[in-house]
């Protein structure tokens, strides 16, 4: 065993608790979401009594308006928020609830590590596709939308890394990603980058995405694999594989594992294509190139339905 058990002092943990208990509770009524993060932001960040003086009519500074404003996320934009092919429905609640793990990862308590991978835990719950059991999510983690993640049980997630569910996000059991490495689900055109293609990444069961590596859009990293770090995933990684180097190249089978794997040639497949996810963009939409420039028809436009 590489890790030893520890606990809070027991006023600690009954205080942890009790607070986890009733976001939880609320996030799962039918009370307003805004209101709850509005309400759990305030209050972690110590903005109660800020907050009750300015709903009293009595004058604040400028500044503290904008802060006791950006408690709430419906006075917040995310860059997700500008994507023209998101669900508007689903992203509605994921805004919300995103706002609050973004916001909360900038308090103190986020470095409270028992604490904060419970908070993080109901914060998946509500916001991914699908949370497993004692999922460990440390700081920094981001994500495009969070409802297109779907994460299996007894995995960990380390800090500062991006989970892009801009096409979907399938993650098993007992995978362990490392600091700072970036997993993605969308890719641009080479000639109008404005033109997204989505897809949907696979990461098998017990796999290890080690430190600062990236996995392309569409990639499927199969069980048991291990991405070394830094390596830049193009194209699949066979189960039992390990796969370094950018692009990352299979160069040995995990010990034990020769007879059921495939042969090291097997590895760096591009099947993308095959798990491109289609769409078609909603009627009258108002859109915006942020370029503002003519580079002509996309070299490989996004599937539609």
């Amino acid at each position: 065993m590489t890790k030893v058990h520890v606990s809070l002092p027991e006023d600690a943990e009954a205080g942890l608790q009790a607070f986890i208990d009733e976001v939880d509770e609320r996030l799962a009524s039918d009370e307003d979401t805004c209101s709850v993060v509005r309400d759990t932001l305030i209050d972690l960040f110590g903005d109660r009594e800020a907050w009750e003086r300015w709903q009293s009519g009595k004058p604040v500074s400028p500044a503290t308006r904008v802060r006791l404003q950006g408690y709430d996320p419906c006075n917040a934009t995310l860059e997700a928020e500008y994507y023209a092919e998101k669900d508007a429905e689903k992203f509605k609640r994921s805004k919300h609830l995103q706002w609050l793990w973004r916001q909360f990862d900038a308090t103190p308590m986020a470095d409270n590590v028992d604490f904060a991978l419970r908070f993080r835990q109901l914060l998946a719950k509500h916001l991914f596709e699908e949370a497993g059991d004692n999922l460990r999510i440390f700081k920094g983690v981001t994500f495009s939308y969070g409802h297109n993640i779907s994460v299996g049980d007894n995995t960990v997630i380390h800090d500062d890394v991006h989970l892009d569910d801009r096409g979907k996000l399938t993650i098993g059991d007992r995978v362990s990603i490392s600091d700072s490495a970036h997993i993605y689900s969308h890719s641009h055109d080479i000639v109008d980058q404005t033109e997204v293609r989505n897809y949907h990444t696979t990461i098998g069961d017990d796999a290890r995405i080690t430190y600062d590596a990236m996995i392309n859009a569409g990639v499927s990293v199969g069980e048991n694999a291990i991405v070394g770090a830094r390596s830049v995933v193009q194209g699949d990684v066979p189960a039992h594989h390990i796969a370094v180097g950018s692009p990352a190249k299979s160069v040995k089978i995990k010990p034990g594992f020769e007879d059921v794997a495939e042969p090291l040639d097997a590895g760096g497949e591009r099947r993308a294509d095959e798990r491109e996810l289609p769409y078609d963009l909603p009627d009258a939409i108002d859109t915006f190139d942020e370029f503002d420039r003519d580079v002509g028809k996309p070299v490989q436009p996004h599937r539609t339905e």
